[in-house]
């Protein structure tokens, strides 16, 4: 907790209109940190009301903030899924170069990309990373540049590696394939549902990011994972069944559940980049996968995990279905679900 009487510490949040980037805004801003968000545009909805808007590219960023001296780094800066090629390294650089001007410790949201399709079942912070896709090719080489510097004595840098994004808004999984058609009654899992897979429910994801920024004892360039909620498909379907259930969404007839259309996908990616993109990380959903998180609840203890009837309830809530007054009116779903745990 920071002192009463201390001087609030000041954040950059690079991508502060994206998902993962306004999570991160609105949980250093509760946090009593002097938010400074980087946007192109005007401020997404959500943008914590004390937050300093920065308009700027990337590259004249420095110049734009004139005499406010970030002590932290947040990148949350990702580019559409067909320009990685061309743009992710990019990008990073020019943050890391930033972050390196100011003396702040650069934070990356990792993924498991870096692990490629022979993934063990349990991903920690020595997990060997050998990625078998583009991908995960660049996300490899992102963190091990990020090492480097660090190594030389150029940047602080901090990597949390977490599951799929959940919450927050759309244009995630669980909006674009899993609850696509619930206003029919159907529920599409895009994996097998007898094998586990890694999730991240942003707002708690934000949490952790500002609970390791918050750390008096880092090391030049350390590594987390990030536990969130690795469950079977069968357990995630289940629990959103009971959210929209909480939300007045339940079909009378029962739920009817199906499986993302791999074989059109892959086929369709022959014209469609994004769905070649998608097909070529399909292995994620074959491969059964969790992550640790032993070293950032052992460094960070006071993190809470929200249980996951109430992170899907509340992302449901986000995408603009059902009806809230319901679930406010029914038993709490903490009482009623079950708590992820590994």
């Amino acid at each position: 907790m920071n002192d009463a009487h201390a001087p609030a510490r000041t954040v950059l949040v690079l991508g502060a209109n994206g998902r993962f980037g306004l999570a991160a805004a609105q949980a250093f801003a509760a946090a009593g940190w002097r938010v400074l968000a980087h946007v192109r545009r005007d401020a997404a909805a959500g943008m914590p009301a004390q937050a300093e808007l920065v308009r700027a590219p990337l590259a004249a960023l420095a110049d734009a903030l004139f005499d406010r001296v970030p002590d932290v780094v947040v990148h949350g800066i990702n580019p559409i899924y067909t320009r990685w090629q061309e743009e992710v390294l990019p990008a990073a650089r020019s943050a890391m170069d930033l972050a390196e001007r100011f003396g702040a410790r650069f934070m990356l949201p990792g993924n498991v990309y870096n692990h490629g399709a022979a993934m063990p079942s349990l991903i920690d912070e020595t997990t060997p990373q050998r990625p078998t896709t583009a991908k995960g090719e660049i996300r490899v080489a992102l963190e091990g540049e990020l090492e480097r510097r660090a190594a030389a004595g150029r940047l602080r840098a901090t990597v949390i590696t977490a599951g799929d994004f959940f919450g927050a808004g759309s244009g995630s999984w669980l909006d674009q394939a899993i609850v696509k058609p619930i206003a029919s009654g159907r529920l599409d899992y895009p994996g097998d549902p007898a094998l586990v897979h890694a999730w991240a429910y942003l707002p708690d994801l934000a949490r952790a990011f500002v609970a390791v920024a918050g750390l008096a004892d880092a090391a030049p360039f350390e590594r987390f994972t990030f536990a969130g909620h690795s469950v079977t498909g069968h357990a995630f379907m289940s629990a959103i069944e009971r959210a929209a259930a909480a939300l007045g969404l339940a079909p009378a007839r029962g739920w009817r559940h199906g499986r993302t259309p791999w074989l059109l996908i892959r086929a369709g990616g022959i014209v469609v980049p994004m769905w070649r993109e998608l097909a070529r990380m399909s292995y994620l959903w074959r491969t059964p996968h969790a992550l640790a998180g032993r070293r950032l609840a052992a460094r960070c203890p006071g993190l809470v995990t929200t249980p996951l009837d109430e992170a899907l309830r509340a992302s449901l809530v986000a995408l603009g279905l059902g009806h809230p007054e319901v679930a406010r009116a029914a038993p709490s779903l903490a009482a009623a679900g079950t708590r992820a745990s590994r």
